[in-house]
């Protein structure tokens, strides 16, 4: 268990990547292998925890550009009509909304660490809208950049890279042209974030040790082999 005599400050981390890139299964692996190393974790999911105006976006999305509810399935594909129609009144709303919602991930993020949370670990972040911008227009650059400014800055963040095709494949919502966009979006984006880790697409315990093995080093913590199960065996220094 982990030694609680001397007081440890809380770590964020947060997790993002294209629809279908893995994010969900990875953050399961990474508050599993942190509660079992004795560690109290918070988490902040960005849709139910941050975004605001939610009726209105998903409104819009279905009354306006008549895009599908829900969350696509392999076996029940569905076509979604919101962050993936570009022109540039949708991007003058996405400034104003992303504007509130780096607010709203101030709050929710110091509410977290007010629990003394070992790690607030955040499913999806504001890089997840950031993403959604064309960050090859130096006016939407500056603006990330005053967004960054406003925003907790994680000690880690993930980005789960992913190939279009294999992430759509997974998770039918999206056409595959705004995938490839997306994704490099995020790849853009990663160069102007600070402590971004950029997990190449790789078999998923690949990249759940990546995940474990560097969160568990802000605490000094490390993995000692693997378990029958084939989950990393956990040491707390």
């Amino acid at each position: 268990m982990q030694n609680r005599q001397q007081k440890r400050q809380s770590k964020i981390v947060t997790f993002s990547g294209i629809d279908g890139a893995g994010k969900s299964t990875q953050i399961q692996s990474l508050q599993r292998g942190l509660e079992e190393a004795g560690l109290h974790v918070e988490l902040v999911a960005f849709w139910e925890d941050v975004a605001r105006l939610k009726r209105i976006r998903e409104g819009v999305g279905h009354s306006i550009f008549k895009g599908d509810k829900g969350v696509g399935s392999p076996s029940a594909p569905i076509n979604r009509r919101d962050k993936n129609v570009r022109s540039s009144p949708m991007t003058v709303v996405r400034v104003v909304l992303y504007f509130i919602d780096a607010i709203s991930t101030w709050c929710a993020v110091r509410k977290a660490l007010r629990t003394n949370a070992d790690f607030v670990i955040c499913d999806r972040y504001i890089y997840d809208e950031m993403a959604n911008l064309s960050l090859r227009n130096p006016l939407l650059r500056a603006y990330v950049r005053l967004l960054l400014k406003l925003v907790p800055k994680p000690d880690i963040s993930y980005l789960l890279d992913a190939d279009p095709k294999h992430a759509r494949a997974r998770k039918p919502e999206y056409p595959l042209d705004f995938l490839a966009f997306n994704r490099q979006s995020y790849l853009n984006l990663s160069k102007m974030v600070d402590r971004m880790i950029v997990v190449s697409a790789l078999p998923v315990d690949e990249v759940k040790r990546i995940v474990l093995q560097n969160a568990f080093s802000l605490f000094q913590i490390e993995s000692a082999g693997v378990c029958e199960d084939g989950e990393p065996r956990i040491l707390v220094g």
